[in-house]
């Protein structure tokens, strides 16, 4: 028996062994006979989060020792802080960095040039095109001192890296200060030096016309790009990334923010309820954490404040809805500019912020005239309760009033006195009260049948 148990044993740590060793060669094998080509797919606009994704890929790709980090790109722009950070991180990666204009049909408009002319290896699929990154100033129009400051920056900043990555900062510059695009053609047919280093209409094309490619950085070769039939491993974005990329969209930020306010406001007028105040309160800080990443414009944020204030104005004085309009105003001129955004793609929707601070306003100006009208309105109970409403002689009430009857209202028996006598069985109407004494009236002395 221990002769058994001990070779069940011995067999256990061999085929552990086995596997071990295995898998160890066929890791180490990996590298020496097929490349490891990382790759991230950037379809969006470029902000804080996309600059996370791309900080995330490269560490991968430099701790791996990758082959290569592909970027495939296809982006309307962006923020430029985002930018300036995402070319940073490139130009500091031990690994060599592709960005890749793709499918047919794809840009690299305004931030996205940036990226471009950052790569290693700039490349562009047919029927794509880059530029257009003229800087833009969504809070209106800058004057010429402020417009000069903000071309020459960007210019100045575009060629601080072209000129190193060998390519022709002097056309590069005319999509900042002219706001020229290029196609594929154009971008690799630029004299004397081409904007990108290859056109290819597939990442297998791509990789083909790379083999054997020399890297340069400041006119020095650091490297040869062996890529032909790479293993391309995706980068994809994480449960994290996938969230923050919904809530940076400031549209979704603006639903929420007005839905958790409404949420707020409805558990305030149903205390205990529970749920609204909860969602809302999530709702509201999820909205405060996205347009945390978004450039907010503090002048909006006051016209937002003054709408508030208008609203609740609105229901302590009769205006006649004036002051309710100028807050809705206010609420949508505050709501359309609240981002500064230098592109469409991170504004407001001009239609939904229009709707939605109509309806919060009229939807707000109700609920907190009900809710004044409520406060105002007084609590009554009791014998105050019942002044109005209809009831029934139990027995003959006597006009001295010494000795009250009884009569029949809202279900219940009240004592009663009468200013004349009324018989049993006789309707009468509650019109007073002293104490916990009813005073009634019969109902034939003109008196409504309802309270």
């Amino acid at each position: 028996m221990p002769t058994s148990r001990f070779s069940l044993f011995s067999l256990v740590i061999l085929l552990l062994s086995i596997f071990a060793c295995s898998h160890l060669c066929a890791s180490a094998e990996l590298p020496a006979s097929q490349p490891v080509v990382y790759k991230l797919e950037i379809r969006d606009t470029i902000q804080p989060i996309t600059a996370g994704r791309l900080d995330r890929a490269l560490e991968i790709a430099n701790r791996d020792r990758a082959a290569a980090l592909l970027i495939e790109l296809d982006t309307p722009g962006g923020l430029l802080e985002s930018t300036r950070h995402m070319v940073g991180a490139i130009m500091a990666s031990q690994v060599p960095v592709i960005v890749y204009i793709a499918p047919a049909g794809a840009r690299a408009g305004s931030a996205g040039f940036f990226l471009l002319e950052a790569a290693d290896i700039a490349a562009m699929a047919p029927g794509t095109n880059a530029g257009a990154s003229h800087p833009v100033l969504s809070s209106g129009t800058p004057d010429d001192t402020m417009k000069q400051k903000m071309e020459n920056d960007a210019a100045a900043f575009l060629r601080s890296y072209v000129m190193r990555r060998g390519r022709n900062a002097d056309v590069a510059e005319t999509a900042v200060r002219s706001s020229k695009s290029f196609s594929a053609d154009e971008a690799l047919n630029e004299k004397p030096q081409p904007l990108i280093d290859v056109i290819a209409a597939s990442e297998d094309q791509l990789f083909g016309e790379l083999e054997g490619k020399t890297i340069s950085r400041d006119n020095r070769v650091v490297g040869t790009l062996h890529l032909k039939g790479a293993h391309v491993v995706p980068i994809l974005p994480t449960v994290r990334e996938q969230l923050l990329g919904y809530l940076v969209n400031p549209n979704l930020a603006l639903l929420l923010l007005v839905g958790g306010a409404l949420l707020i406001y409805l558990e305030f007028n149903v205390p205990g309820t529970i749920v609204p105040g909860a969602l809302g309160t999530v709702m509201v800080l999820l909205a405060a954490f996205a347009l945390d990443l978004l450039p907010i414009r503090y002048t909006a944020v006051l016209l937002l404040l003054a709408a508030a204030i208008l609203l609740l104005l609105e229901v302590k004085f009769a205006s006649h809805g004036v002051l309710a309009a100028a807050g809705i105003v206010c609420l949508a001129f505050g709501t359309l500019t609240l981002i500064d955004a230098p592109i469409p793609e991170l504004a407001i929707l001009p239609g939904l912020a229009i709707g939605l601070c109509t309806g919060f306003g009229i939807i707000t100006i109700v609920l907190l005239r009900l809710a004044v009208r409520a406060r105002r309105s007084k609590s009554l109970m009791g014998p105050a309760a019942l002044v109005g409403f209809p009831g029934t002689a139990m027995e003959a009430l006597e006009s001295a009033g010494e000795n009250p009857g009884h009569i029949l209202v809202q279900g219940e028996i009240w004592q009663a006195t009468a200013p004349e006598t009324i018989a049993a069985q006789t309707s009468v109407r509650v019109t007073g009260f002293h104490g916990d004494v009813l005073e009634v009236q019969p109902m034939s002395e003109g008196l409504p049948s309802t309270p």
